[in-house]
């Protein structure tokens, strides 16, 4: 390969990766100054009842409509309800008998701090409410309303698969019990809301879940790795999904229909997320109520429950990390929450075959290792053709020299002397880049797979190296890296031109620098597959010089 194209080639990826880190730490956040409210900010979006607002008192109007009026947060100093599972630590609050302070037990803010843990629905920040809302004339429990409980803690015992919490909220001919449905080792939650109709008129009513966001925007830094990804609320309307930032609401409310979507909080690693019943029309809306905090919420259709009888409504929320099978299991698209970006179409099938492999060695470094080896087999072909023209190239550089020697004054007769050199010894100059440029996308993806994917989480590799998806404390892989890339490049074609050849001889430290602060797991893909290409031209280089 020509060495000028590896360094282009090694400049474009570190500036791709540089200019996305750039962006997260010091591009336009999702708030700067307050923002107008637009007339049009609580659209209606059903004909019979709309969401309540955060906080807010459900007033009947005209036409039975229900209308919010704003607060910044609800009544708070009602008791709560402790749930103690094998993954939460959480908290259920009387007022509207919703989830609260959910701390998950298994995964700490910091590996040096384990008991410190991740907190979730963190009041005045995020929250995810529920609740019914009824037509005109009747009276249904909102996310502001006062439940009764029969237990003031509740816990998961040994041997025990669910757990079940339900809270009892008594209204003017109407009862309603709220259960949560707890199941072991995971993260969606079962939400039932059995309505019974004990007055002597049919009650009508739906559920609502509504998601509160802070748009108050993060400090970035490039060796954070916790403070990459997007940071506000996605909605998925069954088909495709939007991520929406303050700004985004602001300029554009919600106000449409979908069937099999959702609506979510998300965050690096973790989401907050409400589905509703799979076949359903739900109504989807949002609005602004300051220059920090955004709603989205779902509304399902209304349904009537006949004087003496009882109606259940369902739905499911998912509170937790963003692990990509429970995700799968739970609704559909929820997976994709985890963002890979524009690269997904490689990402997704890389992670897939990466948790396989991980499946069978149960290390995620070892993972790594197999699937680097396994896209090198994949790739043997191309790379066994370039390796040949490389090594071609090393045998004829002597002749090349002599070339521009000869024609240094004529660079037209350089040039056309270098092709016929090229063409008599059958040696396609550009066929040693084509390697280069395949790995390049699968370089990023494994890139994003290792930042977005919860599952690689401060996992452990060997010795020094405890979190994979943070940088080698140690910076002991860029070294090794460094290494191998300076052994790669004394198999290569040497450049006649002194400036390159010193450039070449520094590109191994510069490309280490870089490296120090990518994640170990990025670091170790690319310490195995240049070990592998070095070995690779090396040999390819002595089967060329014994058939020259």
């Amino acid at each position: 390969m020509d060495n000028r194209v590896l360094i282009w080639m090694a400049v474009a990826m570190i500036w791709l990766l540089t200019y996305q880190a750039w962006q997260r730490d010091y591009g336009p956040q999702a708030v700067a100054a307050p923002i107008e409210q637009p007339t049009n900010a609580v659209p209606s979006v059903s004909d019979s009842i709309a969401p309540p607002a955060l906080g807010g008192d459900v007033v009947a109007q005209s036409g039975g409509i229900a209308q919010p009026v704003l607060d910044e947060e609800p009544n708070t100093n009602t008791p709560k309800v402790r749930v103690v599972t094998d993954v939460y630590d959480l908290y259920i609050d009387t007022t509207g008998a919703s989830i609260r302070e959910v701390t998950l037990v298994n995964y700490p803010k910091r590996k040096d701090k384990p008991e410190d843990k991740m907190v979730l629905l963190q009041p005045g920040i995020t929250a995810l409410q529920t609740g019914l809302l009824a037509t005109a004339g009747r009276e249904a429990p909102t996310h502001d309303s006062v439940y009764s409980a029969a237990s003031q803690s509740y816990e998961l015992k040994p041997g025990a698969d669910t757990l079940e919490v339900t809270m009892n909220w008594q209204g003017d001919g109407v009862s309603v019990d709220k259960t949560y449905v707890f199941t072991r080792g995971r993260y969606n939650i079962e939400l039932k809301q059995t309505v019974t109709n004990i007055g002597d008129t049919d009650w009508s009513g739906a559920q609502y879940s509504q998601l509160k966001g802070n748009a108050a925007g993060t400090k970035r830094s490039m060796v954070d790795v916790d403070s990459y990804s997007f940071v506000g609320s996605i909605l998925y309307d069954g088909e495709s999904y939007e991520k929406y930032t303050l700004k985004d609401l602001v300029k554009e409310p919600l106000a449409f229909s979908a069937t099999n979507g959702w609506i979510a909080n998300i965050e690096h690693h973790f989401l907050s997320a409400a589905i509703p019943p799979r076949g359903e029309a739900v109504k989807y809306s949002s609005r602004t109520p300051s220059d920090t905090t955004m709603l989205i919420s779902a509304v399902a259709p209304v349904l009537t429950v006949a004087s003496g009888a009882s109606v259940s409504y369902s739905q499911q929320l998912f509170v937790g990390p963003k692990l990509q099978d429970q995700m799968e299991q739970t609704a559909e698209g929820l997976e994709l929450s985890v963002d890979y970006g524009f690269l997904t179409i490689i990402s997704q099938p890389m992670f897939w075959l990466l948790r396989t492999i991980h499946g069978f060695v149960g290390n995620w470094g070892l993972a790594i290792i197999l699937l680097t080896v396994l896209i090198k087999l994949l790739f043997y072909p191309l790379a066994e053709k370039a390796g040949r023209s490389t090594a071609k190239m090393r045998t004829v550089a002597p002749r090349l020299k002599q070339i521009q020697e000869r024609y240094k004054d004529d660079k037209p007769a350089q040039s056309k002397a270098m092709m016929e050199l090229y063409k008599k010894e059958k040696i396609n100059p550009a066929a040693g880049c084509l390697p280069l440029v395949i790995q390049m996308p699968v370089f990023l993806a494994l890139y994003w797979v290792l930042i977005e994917s919860v599952e690689l989480r401060q996992a452990p590799f060997f010795g020094w190296i405890t979190d994979l998806s943070s940088r080698d404390p140690w910076f002991i892989l860029p070294l090794i890296m460094a290494g191998a890339m300076f052994l790669q490049t004394k198999l290569n074609p040497v450049s006649p031109d002194p400036t390159m050849q010193k450039v070449m001889t520094f590109m191994p430290i510069i490309m280490s620098v870089f490296f120090m602060f990518f994640p170990a797991g990025l670091v170790l893909y690319w310490v195995v597959n240049t070990v592998l290409s070095v070995a690779q031209q090396w040999r390819i280089n002595k089967v060329v010089e014994r058939g020259a």
